[in-house]
């Protein structure tokens, strides 16, 4: 069995709510056991309604957000599944969800999987009866559009592995990179599951945030890459070693942007070095490494 354990928004905005509740419902239909975290307006009658576990005790930064560190620990906790998977709460699932996750299982015993998401525009809530997820691949195939490749909205992985995870605050950049970073560090096989796995992002505004702002704009994400370790943490997608595709785990064809890539990060997954990888990036990038020694002296100089 898939755990799913996931710390959802407030569920006080009218879309952000029915969207929550979509993507809960499809966690459900695919059989997954789905643990709610936090403490925010609305979860736990969610979470009775949805018939779902509720685990309100969730820590929080000085910002008032849900810390990372915190949200991973109550959900391993809660969890009865072998595999366990931290999904945004906008993101519904398909049946390919879990028959990759148990395909890669009977291949693997540490594991990161990770992958694109289709953005689609969702306004109500949607019917899980009989044929729903025909019918969503559907809409899929008529409306979606596919997000560009960078962090990811859904982590699956084993029990037995990220068992620490830095106080990072949820919803904001960061975090999601740090855990591509951090399983390449481990030598734990980094999966993109994108052609076997078809995740739907229901559209939303940011409402949610302060002053309505991007997450990548707010103090928290810049807390985040530093507690990751500084940007040469940010991994993406491209930086994967293994995909799925047709239930069959193969390692990615090393192109040569992939061979240089694989270079610059050498120092940071094989000898765990920050020194080096900061030389590395700035052979690599001479005119960004630079940039960033301005900045960082200009700031240096005004405190």
């Amino acid at each position: 069995m898939i755990s799913i354990f996931t710390a959802p928004k407030p569920f006080t905005n009218p879309h952000i709510a029915i969207i929550q509740r979509n993507a809960i419902r499809s966690w459900k239909a695919i059989g997954a056991d789905v643990i709610l975290v936090g403490d925010e307006e609305g979860i736990a009658e969610a979470a009775r309604d949805l018939d779902v576990r509720h685990e309100p005790c969730v820590v929080h930064n000085t910002y008032g957000t849900p810390k990372i560190d915190s949200i991973f620990e109550l959900g391993r906790k809660a969890a009865t599944g072998d595999l366990l998977a931290y999904i945004n709460a906008d993101i519904i699932l398909l049946p390919d969800f879990t028959e990759a996750a148990e395909s890669v299982a009977a291949q693997q015993s540490e594991f990161l999987i990770i992958g694109q998401r289709w953005d689609l525009d969702v306004k109500n809530e949607l019917d899980f009866t009989s044929g729903w997820s025909d019918r969503l691949k559907a809409e899929v195939q008529n409306r979606a559009r596919r997000h560009p490749r960078g962090g990811s909205d859904y982590f699956l992985f084993p029990r037995s592995i990220f068992t620490m995870i830095p106080a990072f605050a949820i919803g904001r950049a960061g975090w999601d990179n740090w855990m591509i970073y951090e399983a390449r560090r481990q030598k734990w096989k980094v999966i993109d599951g994108s052609t076997d796995i078809n995740i739907i992002h229901q559209d939303h505004d940011y409402s949610h945030l302060p002053d309505g702002k991007p997450h990548y704009r707010l103090p928290e994400t810049f807390e985040n890459i530093e507690m990751a370790g500084g940007k040469r943490a940010i991994f993406t997608l491209d930086d994967c070693d293994y995909r799925l595709e047709n239930d069959r785990l193969e390692r990615l064809p090393l192109t040569w942007r992939k061979f240089w890539r694989e270079v610059e990060i050498l120092p940071l997954v094989s000898w765990h070095s920050r020194p080096l990888g900061e030389v590395f990036f700035a052979i690599f990038h001479p005119v960004k490494a630079y940039h960033e020694w301005r900045t960082k002296t200009a700031v240096s100089a005004n405190r």
